[in-house]
């Protein structure tokens, strides 16, 4: 088990589930893309840079998996498996970006095995270039900490959300390696508790001191000046917005009136400068996610329920955008 990465290709490709997490930590091996899909919609593996590598090693399976001997009709499975792959969570752009990637490096070849080399070089490729993106992004973000901050994220940004380090944990993590004292407020995040599960777990991990609090308690804690600074992550950032997990919304507000930095931190791939808000498919999840809680009904039956993943921040809310090219602050944005 390659404990220091989410994701991995070990005679085939294996993932943490991230479901079982903080109780056990356990490597899945995928035996094929449809087990895959349903690992990124049941969120075993999720993350938008850990999504990026989880399309571009799928396309990898896919080659690993086919047994034709035409490369033609290789490249037709492989184009399958990618519109497959795609679609299964529409709102993060790093699926599809890694899913692209690896289908473009394949699709050059003239033979199967060099269809299937290529593949799994270039979603290798993707991975190693998340950890190292991700450590520069990483360092850029630490200068805008000081020593003693106490920071509030939402949702899990750290490495589990990518194949290491982690985009806004990794900012925390660089300041925290820089020799800075910092204090983490995480929120639980609902619907699916990945700030309790996953972002208190990994800040426990690191030693770092984190304090867990539940989503409505953010405005709270910044009127008693409780909190310096906001650093989140994001799942798409476009020509006019962030698309983040449901809430960053409320905190960017709340950072705004009381006159809180509010930090996005985000690779270049997590960029959609062709597009605007308007144009994002959000996609909502099962209502019995927050009906029920550990198997047990806490909502009445026959309730509406809407249950967005994300949603959207108006750059104009956002202090800076943390990258692995530098820090841009909008409307100014980084080169894609």
């Amino acid at each position: 088990m390659c404990e220091s990465r989410t994701i991995w290709w070990d005679g085939g490709l294996w993932l943490i589930d991230q479901t079982k997490l903080p109780g056990e930590l356990i490597p899945i091996k995928m035996s094929s893309v449809r087990q895959l899909i349903e690992a990124i919609q049941s969120l075993r593996v999720r993350g938008a840079p850990a999504l990026g590598a989880a399309g571009a090693y799928g396309i990898a399976l896919a080659a690993d998996l086919s047994r034709t001997s035409n490369p033609f009709d290789m490249i037709a499975e492989l184009e399958t498996a990618a519109e497959m792959i795609k679609d299964s969570r529409p709102t993060a752009v790093n699926l599809s970006w890694g899913v692209d990637r690896v289908l473009r490096a394949a699709s050059s070849r003239e033979s199967t095995e060099e269809i299937r080399e290529a593949a799994l070089r270039e979603a290798e490729e993707v991975a190693e270039e998340d950890i190292r993106i991700n450590k520069s992004l990483g360092k850029n973000g630490a200068k805008l900490l000081d020593d003693g901050d106490c920071v509030l994220t939402h949702c899990n940004a750290g490495r589990l959300a990518c194949v290491g380090w982690g985009t806004a944990l990794g900012v925390i993590r660089s300041a925290v390696q820089a020799g800075k004292r910092i204090h983490v407020y995480a929120c639980e995040t609902r619907p699916l508790n990945q700030g309790s599960r996953l972002t208190a777990w990994e800040l426990i991990q690191d030693d770092i001191p984190v304090t867990l609090i539940c989503d409505n308690m953010s405005g709270s804690l910044m009127r008693k000046g409780r909190i310096d600074k906001v650093i989140v992550g994001a799942d798409r950032i476009t020509k006019d917005a962030v698309f983040n997990k449901i809430g960053t919304y409320n905190h960017a507000v709340l950072a705004r009136y009381h006159k809180i930095p509010f930090y996005v931190a985000a690779p270049l791939s997590t960029f959609d400068q062709r597009h605007e808000e308007a144009d994002i498919i959000v996609e909502e999840r099962d209502p019995e996610e927050i009906c029920s809680l550990a198997g047990k009904r806490v909502a009445p039956e026959g309730v509406d329920v809407y249950n967005p993943a994300f949603d959207a921040t108006p750059l104009d809310l956002v202090t800076a955008l943390i990258t692995e090219k530098g820090v841009f602050r909008p409307p100014l944005m980084p080169p894609v």
